[in-house]
């Protein structure tokens, strides 16, 4: 398989928000082409590392690293970036998803690389070792997918921001920067809201579950000051969903801004502690270990 590193798809992406940022002068073809040229390879080399690195460790990527699980996420983001800009291209969403994805990638550099430590524990039986790693798939598989939303709410509450300040002063006709209705934004974010708390609240959930299962071969502490933190971000994230579904037509300007702060909180917390630790999501450490969520 061809041999591709993380700068192959970071400078292609780094390229295409170059572009995204030329919209502002006014559309043209020529940069859109440009722009979608250097999204597609650096999307698909994103996916041929995603792969080798799969093919290395022996393991899905969701499993094989914390750096790997964030270079997911990433990649997810491109999809959908791709996909929305390919139907609509006066949308600019590029210039709110690609500094996210930009973000993730350059996070994924500092975090662990190595294979997750609880999946290769010795002292459990065989059948022990295949729950665990059903149980992990799923944990993984719901957090990343949450986490995804949080990034659409982010991203759709920064372009209602944006569209409400244009509107506000009377912007609406500058070139190159087409934004949905403050309708159709509010509602596309209250979506992404809905969905992505329970996604995450079951991802966390099913953490539990592999904290269980492998508490035989390392001991887990509730009282880690990580794991703490990150219950105190899913709270914050819990009151504004519980206040979202009892509050009767919110102005949507208020739950952008309530939806970037809990939201950002989140996602910079997940990833802003990993990075500090310097030693990635899924280290193990005294009183307690963390899979590839950060959470358990």
């Amino acid at each position: 398989m061809v041999n591709v590193n993380v700068i192959c798809f970071l400078a292609s992406y780094s390229v295409v928000l170059i572009m995204e940022l030329m919209r502002l002068l006014g559309r043209s073809p020529v940069r859109r082409t440009i722009m979608l040229l250097f999204g597609t390879a650096g999307f698909a080399a994103h996916t041929l590392y995603l792969m080798n690195r799969s093919n290395q460790a022996n393991l899905p990527p969701l499993l094989s690293s914390s750096h790997d699980w964030l270079l997911v996420l990433a990649w997810i983001s491109i999809l959908m970036y791709l996909f929305l800009t390919t139907i609509d291209r006066n949308l600019a969403i590029g210039l709110f998803v690609i500094p996210l994805v930009l973000f993730l990638i350059a996070a994924a550099y500092f975090v662990s690389d190595s294979s997750m430590p609880v999946l290769n524990v010795s002292n459990l039986r065989d059948a022990q070792q295949a729950a665990l790693r059903r149980w992990v798939m799923l944990h993984a598989s719901l957090l990343v997918f949450g986490i995804a939303g949080v990034i659409v709410g982010l991203v759709l509450s920064l372009m209602y921001l944006v569209q409400h300040r244009r509107l506000k002063h009377k912007q609406t006709m500058q070139r190159g920067l087409r934004l949905p209705s403050l309708a159709v934004l509010s509602r596309w974010n209250w979506w992404a809201v809905i969905i992505s708390v329970p996604l995450l609240t079951l991802g966390l959930a099913t953490g539990f579950g592999v904290a269980f299962l492998s508490d035989e071969a390392v001991p887990v502490s509730m009282a880690d000051p990580v794991i703490m933190i990150y219950g105190v971000a899913w709270a914050v994230m819990a009151a504004f969903f519980a206040w979202l579904l009892t509050t009767r037509r919110p102005a949507g300007k208020q739950v952008a801004w309530m939806t970037i702060w809990a939201f950002g909180f989140l996602l910079v917390t997940l990833v802003g502690l990993q990075v500090l630790a310097g030693s990635g999501l899924d280290s193990f450490h005294a009183g307690g270990t963390r899979d590839s969520s950060g959470l358990v």
